[in-house]
């Protein structure tokens, strides 16, 4: 009988929707419950809890976060009208992530796991790339209008105080069409700059942004102006100490550059930018089942889960029966991620070479050629065949025990 590890303060647990959490239970069973006594607040963000609770167990499962210091969440449905129809829902509620992010002021940093067998698609990565994306605002609270004739659109600012308002013509419209407003806070471009520094003094990484502030004069100007105020008022002592370097330019340019680099650094970008990129890297990287990802907020609170969605097409084959070969290992090092950071706040020590010994079992079977279907089919060299995601978490567990 193993001597469980026990926790001393427990983790915020957000469970998710269809595959992944499927694979979320397994992972607890077989990899998590046998080494420690696991302590978790438990939320479940499933797609029909949502609902019945009218999306009150996201914002409570965030403060919770927030309260405990350290969270793991599952992946999880945004709804749409077609799971609307799918799921008889009543209500189309926000990305639950989206909700987190606003309610932590955090920003998401992803970053790729990488292998020996699975080499990158542009030949000279030879180092991760992070991905820290802003995570509030622009497209992901927009306000959209479908014009339905011709007629002006404009922007209006009507201040709090009673003072005179601020009026800007958009377009005249010749006839149909539609039209968006997005916006931001100064405070949350602050805070995402602070948690892009913080994490970078952390992983000892150079930090690139990247903006349209020739185009977007105001707009991105204004995360340019705000960013560089940061760095130079509040970590330029600290980086040039660090031997980190700042470095803005252009998005464009910024893509430019990425695929000519060997990689390591942290590459800080705007909203929708970063949703796009992480993807390109992750799938670059080699599978988007090999992406971590972890909400960083200035105030010292971290969210730990996998960059990828639900797996909604695998969920069907499950239900029909099937065992799949659903890539478990961003999920697991979700768990590690918490596992380590909850042992780094309570200052245990044996639980911290848990989450490592766990990160090294997964990455040291993938290299011994037990492996998913995902990397199997990339992997040099190729393995004689592939696993299902039971073979594979239970090869994991094998490896944790004798190791």
């Amino acid at each position: 009988m193993i001597n469980r590890i026990v926790m001393k303060n427990p983790i915020a647990e957000l469970d998710g929707d269809e595959m992944t959490r499927i694979l979320w239970a397994l992972v607890k069973e077989k990899l998590l419950l046998p080494f420690i006594d696991l302590k978790t607040e438990y939320y479940d963000l499933g797609l029909l809890n949502r609902e019945a609770t009218n999306d009150e167990v996201t914002i409570q499962s965030a403060q919770a976060i927030k309260r405990l210091g350290v969270g793991v969440k599952c992946a999880t449905i945004t709804s749409n009208a077609a799971r609307k129809a799918e799921y008889n829902l009543k209500n189309l509620f926000p990305s639950p992530n989206a909700t987190i992010r606003a309610i932590l002021d955090g920003t998401v940093f992803r970053k790729p796991i990488t292998v020996s067998c699975v080499r990158p698609t542009v030949s000279c990565w030879k180092k991760p790339i992070v991905i820290g994306r802003h995570a509030y605002g622009d497209v992901y609270k927009a306000a959209e209008l479908q014009i339905p004739a011709a007629g002006k659109v404009e922007l209006v600012y009507t201040p709090a105080d009673g003072s005179a308002r601020q009026q800007l013509s958009v377009v005249d419209m010749p006839g149909p069409g539609i039209v968006q407003g997005i916006h931001n806070l100064d405070e949350s471009i602050r805070s995402f700059a602070r948690a892009c520094f913080i994490y970078a003094l952390r992983e000892k990484m150079p930090v690139w942004f990247a903006t349209k502030d020739t185009i977007s004069k105001t707009y991105d100007g204004h995360f340019k102006e705000i960013f560089n105020e940061i760095y130079e008022n509040e970590y330029k002592t600290q980086c040039e100490t660090a031997g980190i370097s700042y470095f803005y330019t252009l998005i464009d340019d910024a893509v430019a550059r990425v695929v000519r680099d060997e990689g390591g650094f942290l590459w800080a970008c705007k909203n929708y930018d970063g949703d796009v990129m992480s993807d390109m890297v992750a799938s670059a990287f080699g599978s988007l089942a090999m992406m971590t990802s972890v909400l960083v907020s200035p105030s010292g609170v971290f969210e730990y889960e996998a960059a990828h969605g639900t797996v909604q097409q695998h969920y069907y084959r499950w239900q029909k029966g099937e065992k799949t070969s659903t890539n478990p290992a961003a999920l697991i090092f979700a768990w590690t991620g918490a596992l380590a950071k909850r042992a780094e706040l309570d200052n245990t020590p044996e639980l911290a070479a848990f989450a490592e010994k766990l990160e090294s079992a997964t990455l040291a079977a993938i290299e011994a050629g037990k492996m998913t279907g995902d990397l199997a089919r990339i992997a040099h060299p190729a393995p004689a065949g592939s696993l299902n995601s039971w073979e594979f978490i239970d090869t994991i567990a094998e490896m944790v025990n004798i190791s």
